[in-house]
Parts: C-alpha cells; structure tokens; sequence
C-alpha cells in the first residue's frame, strides 16, 4: 500500500475534473476541497484503487462520487447491467449520496438510480430496466434484485464501499464479498471508512489492487470541533432533564438504545408541546424520509432515534447531540457524537448518566479518545440550561389528549430510559418490574380516557 502526502492538491481547479463538474462545484458553493477530497481525489482520477479514512462530514462523498462520475461519463448503460456502483449500510444514506451527486452527474449527463430496501422494488426494477450508468445500493436490496435477475454487475468498473465497517459491523460482510466477486475483476474499487478493523482489513486485503492510502482524520480526534459532557442524572429526574433539553429553542438529535423506548419518549415529548418525531427501522422509508425532511427544514425540532440516524445522516446547523442512553461502544458514541460539528462547524454532545453508569460509561469516552466535562445536573437547574439550553416545555399536547404531567419523583427510572438492551444495566429486582406493569396499566387507562373509552 501507499501512504502518500496527504495534504494533496490544492484546489478543485488544479485536477482533472471536466468543465460542466467545476461550474456545477461552484454553482453549489464547494469552492475549496476538504483534506479527504483533496488527498484522494488525483489517485482516484487516475484509476487507482482507494483506500481512505475519514469521519462522516469530512467530504467523502465527493471524494469517491466526483472520479466515479467523472470516469464514467460518456459511456450508456445497457438494461440491468450498471457501470458504477456505490455500496451504503442504509437507506439513508444512500439517499443523501444520490442527492448530493446528482447535479454532477445530471452536468454529465449520467442516469443514477437508488436500490434500497422500504421502497417500491417494482420502480427500482424498472429504473434498473430502463438503464442507469450509476447504482448506489443498500446490500440487502441489491442481493434481492440480483437474485431477481433484475440486476447484473458484470459491466460495473467501478466500486465503492462506503462506510465500509458499518456495513460489516451490520452484518453485511456476506452481501458485500457476493457484490465485489460479481463486478469486474479489472476494475477500479475505492473502500471508505471511519475505523479500519478486521473485516474491513479482510476487504482490502481481498478485493483492492495495491491500494493509495489516505488517513486524514484519525478516528480518535473525529469528533474535535466538539464539546462533549458528561451529565450525571438522578434516576427519577432523568425523564425531566431530557423533556427540558428537547425544549430548548434550536434543533437537538436524541438518541435512545430501542425502538420501544424511542416511540414512547416521542409520544411524552409531543403531549408536552415539544415539535418532536421519532426515527428508527420499524418505521417505512417514506416515513423516515418525510421526517428527515421535517427536521432539515425546522417543522419538527427534535429526532429521537435509535442507532439508525447515527451514520449517514447529514443536518446542517445541528448544534446538540443528546446520548439520553449512553452507548455501550466507542465506535457508537463517536459515530453518534459524528451528527454535530459536520465540515468544521461547532457542536456539543451531552451523554446523560445514573451514577451507576459513570464508570462503564468513562471508560468507553476514554476507548473513543475523548475527554468529557463531568457535570450532576437537575431539571430547572441553570447549570442545565448554561450546557443544553433547557428550558420548560409549553405543556401544550400538539396532538389529541391531555398535556402530560410532569413525572413524579419516585425511584425507578422512566421504563426505556436509563435501561439498554443489556440487563445487568438496569436497576433490576422484582419490584422494579412490579413498578414498570403498574406504569403500563396507568398509560393504557390514560390512553382509554383520552379515546373516550
């Protein structure tokens, strides 16, 4: 492998990228390159196999999609056989990928196409048919159709992995080595990545042909334009200190372990009067579109989510990112703290802990190389306030029934708040699950008065 400069070529004007590429760059305000741009770009443009690392929000995705774009031109596609792929973990992000390419790839007259899974397949068979030079694709999906004879890779040059070690991480890795043994042996593959661990090792080793390699954002300084705290939490009062965060003026991203606990938390902070609408796989693509779209465009305030939302995901301004149950992984925290301080700008990352918490939860901030503020916070505390910007909720419910009352101060955290899919970190005992089927029967009776039942 080749470790090159990784400073790279200076400006977008001084490679190898046709007029109609340059005037649409500019069209769209991308007048400088990130590092990650300007270190792989030339080595892509010349055909070279890719190996780059680099966090999300650090431009990736012009730095694989300009010389794919670019080295496709000119040439049509046949019906099913595309001749460029892009291969993303999830719907979202496959998404995002086709809306930032397509105006190069419209100044290039390039037809792309999107295969992902939670959409129409009758209309991904068609576009397909139809004949699309360039395909970016969820694993799933893409197995599906070709399985379905709907899509064949022998004519594909060129590939990319993009995230490639969430991909493996999900499971993927089977799909992903079907995919890269069915496109062309001679063509040109470019692996992106935030982490290179085992199985992305196993990838490149495979797959990618005496790879340039471009590092320009160590993994553990990711996430550096950011502010990251610790608030330690009373048990009882942690489903208030989140309901003040969510409503606080300006957007916030909250992340939850389940996609129970999501739902729940959204329906509390809705009744409250907090703009807020949940995200997570149980929901249909369009309505995980439809609320992406909500949150870019300020209608909806706060995404609460589950792992879902955090890779691929892009908000511009987002300023806060709350880990209201804090990960388990290294990889997880910096990937979700990854949402905020995109392209140089400013964030903060607030993970809320019990006291119990505190000691598995410094030594995962520890394994992802960052350095926490540790603060004990209560609801309607300034100090609160001074780090998130909390403030009371309206209290106003935005959909039919009651406004929710504050929760009472007894001693079992909120049920999907403070817990994870892992047991041994709750608080546990008889008693705790006594108290969470009590809770359950006053919600399903509130929710027979509000249905007039």
């Amino acid at each position: 492998m080749n470790h090159p400069d990784p400073h790279g070529t200076a400006s977008f004007s001084e490679m190898a990228l046709p007029p109609q590429v340059l005037r649409t760059l500019t069209e769209h305000g991308v007048r400088e390159p990130f590092p990650i741009q300007a270190a792989t770009l030339p080595d892509a443009l010349a055909g070279r196999d890719v190996l780059g690392r680099g966090r999300t929000g650090s431009g990736k995705t012009l730095a694989f999609g300009l010389p794919l774009l670019v080295r496709t031109a000119g040439q049509r596609a046949e019906a099913k056989q595309p001749l460029a792929l892009i291969l993303v973990p999830t719907r979202e992000l496959a998404q995002q990928v086709t809306e930032a390419l397509a105006p190069y790839a419209d100044a290039l007259r390039l037809r792309m196409a999107a295969v992902v899974g939670g959409m129409s397949i009758g209309r991904q068979t068609a576009a397909l048919r139809e004949g699309a030079e360039v395909v970016v694709a969820t694993p799933g999906r893409l197995h599906d159709l070709i399985e379905r004879k709907a899509c064949r890779l022998g004519r594909v040059r060129i590939t990319v992995l993009d995230e490639a070690d969430q991909m493996c991480d999900m499971g993927f890795l089977p799909q992903v080595t079907e995919v890269l043994d069915q496109v062309r042996p001679d063509g040109q593959r470019m692996l992106f990545s935030a982490t290179l661990d085992r199985d992305v090792d196993q990838l490149v080793s495979r797959y990618l042909n005496d790879p340039v390699v471009h590092s320009v954002d160590p993994s553990a300084g990711a996430v550096s334009t950011s502010d990251h705290h610790v608030l330690v939490v009373h048990g009882p009062d942690r489903y208030a200190v989140t309901t003040e965060i969510a409503a606080r003026d300006g957007r916030v991203l909250l992340f939850l372990d389940t996609k129970h606990a999501v739902d729940q938390l959204t329906r509390h902070l809705r009744a409250g009067g907090v703009h807020a609408a949940a995200l997570h796989s149980g929901k249909s693509q369009p309505q995980r579109t439809r609320t992406l779209a909500q949150f870019k465009d300020g209608q909806v305030t706060v995404l609460v989510a589950t792992n879902v939302a955090a890779r691929g995901l892009h908000i511009d301004d987002l300023d806060l990112v709350v880990n209201v149950d804090p990960p388990t992984d290294p990889k997880d925290y910096l990937h979700r703290a990854g949402r905020t301080a995109r392209a140089g700008e400013s964030g903060k990352v607030v993970t809320l802990v019990l006291s119990a918490q505190r000691r598995e939860t410094s030594q995962v901030l520890a394994e992802a190389g960052i350095e926490p503020t540790v603060t004990k916070v209560r609801s309607g505390e300034a100090e609160l306030s001074r780090i998130t910007g909390a403030k009371a909720p309206s209290g106003t419910p935005l959909d039919r029934g009651p406004a929710v009352p504050r929760p009472k101060n007894t001693n079992a955290p909120f049920r999907g708040l403070g817990t994870s899919k892992d047991a041994s970190r709750g608080t546990g005992g008889k008693s705790r699950k006594a108290g969470e089927a009590r809770k359950l029967a006053e919600a399903r009776r509130a929710a027979q008065v509000r249905r007039g039942g």
